[in-house]
């Protein structure tokens, strides 16, 4: 499922059937394919449409713009920033739960109390002021997402890297004169980074949430260009009258987030031989 949304994101401009930024108000609100809705007045007024056609699979919104086409273009932005925020915050919390675990004292006090002071603000809120600080746009949602994610792996890395620090190999690599760098990047780093990649999974679902809601608010990725987000805020208003509107995108956020939550699952199960089926 994931690997056929990501198909469709990359190669967008190919699967798309129209041009998601271009529409008609001839073609209005216009039903999805195989469905029959009522006569909204205005275009449908004109037209006299008030069946759905193949050539729009998932309806119009108001403007005339074809459904599915911005959601195949919005996908792009979605999974990339998911990706790319699961990259910064993951990148963030490892390096802080290595040092905070390796060294411990003063500084493992440190960075545990500032990732304490960041868990108790919402996440949402935190993302809404950062955002309304640093300005909407696709580079400023990336970096809030991803610098408001590093909490988990941080303290994930950090208990691994305590129970591992004392283990015979990184005794072994001290007395042969193995600098701390180098300890903590080829003998902790691959022994403590499998739950890390875990969570990192379903750091790229929280992320397309985030980016999905911020951009809701009219604080994320700002309009022409599609989002699913935007796309939800565009069809609020017409939620009575014309469903499909904010519907479809509303799915294509729960099967992306859903795939990925289930890839999380099997990773887990997967890198963890304690809960691998046995027989």
């Amino acid at each position: 499922m994931l690997l056929a949304i990501a198909t469709a994101a990359i190669a967008a401009p190919w699967f798309a059937p129209h041009d998601p930024f271009q529409g008609s108000l001839t073609v209005s609100r216009r039903c999805p394919a195989f469905t029959t809705c009522p006569n909204l007045g205005g275009s449908f007024a004109l037209t006299g449409a008030t069946s759905g056609t193949t050539e729009y699979v998932l309806g119009t919104d108001a403007n005339g713009r074809d459904i599915l086409s911005r959601i195949i273009f919005a996908a792009r932005i979605s999974l990339l920033v998911g990706v790319s925020a699961a990259a910064i915050g993951g990148s963030l919390g490892v390096l802080a739960g290595l040092l905070s675990g390796y060294y411990g004292g003063a500084l493992d006090a440190l960075i545990m109390r500032i990732a304490d002071v960041q868990l108790a603000f919402p996440f949402i809120l935190l993302a809404i002021v950062l955002v309304a600080v640093l300005g909407p746009g696709l580079i400023n949602v990336i970096l809030v997402l991803g610098i408001g994610s590093w909490v988990p792996y941080a303290r994930i890395v950090r208990g691994q890297v305590l129970s591992a620090r004392n283990q015979e190999y990184v005794i072994a690599a001290r007395m042969i004169g193995a600098r701390d760098p180098a300890i903590l990047v080829n003998h902790l780093l691959p022994n403590v980074i499998t739950p890390a990649i875990i969570v990192a999974t379903f750091g790229v679902a929280a992320a397309i949430i985030g980016e999905a809601t911020l951009s809701y608010l009219g604080l994320g990725i700002q309009p022409p260009t599609p989002t699913w987000g935007n796309m939800l805020a565009d069809g609020r208003a017409y939620v009575a009258s014309a469903w499909w509107l904010a519907t479809f995108p509303g799915l294509a956020i729960m099967v992306t987030v859903l795939s990925i939550n289930l890839i999380g699952d099997w990773l887990r199960d997967f890198l963890d031989p304690r809960l691998r089926h046995i027989g």
